[in-house]
């Protein structure tokens, strides 16, 4: 997996969450999120203090969690805001569900999730009640492909959104099954699985 950047850790991180979310009916809890950061390449830093703190491969990121809550900012080890997210899973008991999104953590206007739509599984069924555009980042020669399975392509392209681009919103231009965003750069790829 790819990092580098914010970004290249949100979307795969909100991605495991809402699995595990899916699978036990709850959001993880710290031992869970360290394991998940661990995989991830990231190492914790400060053990045993708040907010929990890992560093990994031009990345911090800070863990804040408690009363069936959890928010994870991702920022460049640069110290440069710009680019810094907040991936936030939490309960919405109106909704009766759980949501795991992807926010920016420096724009209060900004009303979007990264990944198109956030997560959102029901609290009874633990069902995806929508269509995420979640994966893992990997670099090639051509650049940093977003690469996501058939499963959450179908989905997505129901939804009739496969022009738009997870990462920032911009327009993605499509050649097979692999697509540039002309706006940031970043790519789009399918893979069975």
């Amino acid at each position: 997996m790819y990092l580098g950047e914010p970004v290249n850790l949100a979307m795969p991180l909100a991605k495991r969450l809402g699995e595990l979310v899916m699978e036990r009916g709850k959001i993880p809890g710290e031992n869970e999120v360290k394991e998940i950061m661990e995989t991830f390449g990231l190492t914790e830093t400060c053990a045993g203090r708040r907010p929990r703190v890992y560093e990994g491969e031009g990345l911090v990121a800070l863990v804040f969690q408690g009363n069936g809550h959890l928010v994870v900012d991702v920022i460049s080890s640069t110290g440069d805001l710009g680019d810094a997210l907040e991936v936030v899973a939490y309960h919405d008991g109106k909704l009766e569900a759980f949501i795991v999104e992807i926010v920016p953590a420096n724009d209060i206007s900004y009303e979007g999730n990264v990944g198109i739509e956030p997560v959102i599984v029901d609290e009874g069924s633990l069902e995806l009640e929508s269509s995420p555009v979640l994966g893992r980042f990997e670099e090639e020669d051509d650049g940093v492909f977003l690469v996501i399975d058939r499963g959450t392509y179908e989905k997505w392209k129901s939804t009739g959104d496969v022009h738009v681009c997870p990462v920032c919103g911009g327009e993605l231009a499509w050649r097979g099954e692999k697509a540039i965003c002309r706006d940031c750069g970043y790519g789009v790829r399918v893979v069975v699985g």
